[in-house]
């Protein structure tokens, strides 16, 4: 067994280290192309993820190295030669999912003993998850976390060639790699991460535990991205970051996330811009600004309040209480006329009290978000909420999760409502997730729209009128 668990100084992924994965991709595709000839089949993966869009990203990058290193992706774990978990531990639920999938591999392993079995991600970077999968799961044959994700090729052979348990995690990181291979999962739309990490520590959050302190990506590399992105055709690109507010703050300069947004809205091929995510306390002025003359910039922001209460915004270190909350959206309302906004709600707060979830259903009638994404308080241990001794009944919590659900449902659909009969304008994405016969695509302000249309419409802008209201979508007609 090979495990490394020291921590790693700050450094950048210099050259000579992208070109030393190079070769072991070189390596692995060698190995792969020896046994497609022996046995008339080529090699498969499948890849699970779990999380959000930055694990979303991550995954496509894993992608690009598996295709590059011969691999062909499939959805049929029976028929992987590699199957690969990347984990997210914001919420149990999450983390309890990935133990079951572990546990229904074990006979799948003991039938095809080539199978590689791998894990990696956020759950990966908290050692007494390390720990109980290499007591638990021995048949896993590949634990990785979020820090050393560019070195899968190298880990990979190692697990491929002494056919022993690889764990490789590193504590800490400053590592950015560029120019690694890259599989996106769509065409039109794209996910790019600008910034990794989190200083903010709010107390019910692993995220900074996990994925390390803030490093922004240089200006440069990323428009290069979004510019290559521009030239393959893809219309719309999310910037990626776990507080794109801060992005720059780590370059000794001036440099700051409405900078960002200049130089990729001057990125020609690309229609639409958006970003995720952004914290309250750090959203400026100067960036409701850029957001207001940037014209590829869509009108829609995700601003997470996690409560509406003050006092229970203090005890998750969020530093903002309701009334600034309240005051940024009125700016922002201000100066960007039509804005939707959507936002996270955590319901049950250890110490929540009923007047403190008052005070989160007022900020919901006062605000009126587009859609709330609204979580039960889920205890995340090593972080100081977890510790909190005044935790908030189960039955307590699914009450008021229901309550606050109702509130915002009939908030959604009214708003919904106020766009029947209107044009909107879509992109085009493809055929509806919820119907065979009809596409999909969404507005600026991200409504989703499905409507009858034709594949040569993927990927272009088209008016739409509204004709049926949904609480989540809309339906149209293509003018």
């Amino acid at each position: 067994m090979s495990i490394d668990t020291e921590g790693r100084k700050t450094r950048e992924v210099c050259a000579e280290d992208i070109a030393l994965q190079q070769q072991y991709i070189e390596k692995v595709k060698e190995l792969n192309f020896l046994s497609a000839a022996q046995k008339g089949k080529p090699k498969h993966y499948s890849i699970s993820t779990f999380g959000c869009q930055m694990n979303e990203n991550d995954s496509e990058r894993l992608a690009g190295m598996l295709n590059a290193m011969g691999y062909t992706e499939t959805g049929d774990i029976q028929q992987s030669d590699i199957i690969l978990y990347n984990t997210c531990c914001v919420r149990e639920n999450a983390e309890l999912k990935v133990y079951g999938h572990l546990g229904a591999l074990k006979k799948l392993k003991r039938e095809n003993p080539d199978l590689v079995i791998a894990v990696c991600g956020c759950m990966m970077q908290q050692s007494e998850v390390v720990e109980h999968i290499r007591q638990k799961y021995g048949h896993v044959d590949l634990i990785f976390g979020t820090h050393n994700l560019y070195r899968f090729p190298e880990l990979l052979h190692k697990a491929l060639v002494h056919k022993e348990t690889v764990i490789d995690i590193w504590e800490s990181s400053g590592v950015i790699a560029e120019n690694m291979p890259i599989t996106r999962k769509e065409s039109v739309k794209a996910w790019i991460t600008v910034m990794y990490g989190c200083n903010n520590f709010c107390s019910y959050c692993i995220v900074p535990y996990v994925r390390g302190r803030e490093r922004s990506r240089r200006v440069d590399d990323i428009v290069n991205e979004v510019k290559t992105l521009g030239r393959q055709g893809y219309k719309e690109i999310t910037l990626l970051g776990q507080n794109v507010n801060s992005y720059g703050k780590d370059f000794g300069d001036s440099t700051d996330f409405a900078d960002l947004l200049e130089k990729v809205n001057e990125v020609e091929g690309i229609s639409r811009i958006r970003f995720m995510t952004s914290h309250p306390k750090d959203l400026s002025d100067k960036l409701i600004e850029a957001m207001r003359n940037c014209e590829k910039v869509c009108e829609h922001l995700h601003l997470p309040v996690q409560a509406g209460s003050s006092k229970v915004l203090k005890e998750m270190n969020r530093k903002y209480t309701k009334e600034q909350y309240l005051d940024l959206v009125s700016r922002i309302r201000a100066r960007i006329p039509g804005i939707s906004l959507t936002t996270d709600i955590i319901v049950g707060f250890p110490g929540e009290t009923e007047e403190d979830f008052e005070d989160t259903l007022s900020v919901l009638k006062q605000v009126r978000f587009d859609m709330a994404y609204t979580f039960l308080y889920s205890k995340r241990t090593g972080t100081p909420a977890a510790k909190r001794p005044e935790q908030v009944p189960e039955e307590i919590k699914k009450q008021r999760f229901d309550r606050l659900l109702e509130v915002q449902n009939k908030i959604s659909k009214e708003i919904n409502d106020g766009l029947l009969h209107k044009e909107v304008e879509v992109l085009v994405e493809g055929l509806s997730k919820n119907s065979a016969r009809k596409y999909s695509g969404r507005t600026r302000t991200n409504k989703i729209v499905n409507f009858k249309g034709s594949n040569e419409l993927v990927g272009k802008l088209v008016k739409v009128r509204i004709e049926k209201i949904h609480t989540w979508s809309l339906e149209g007609t293509i003018i």
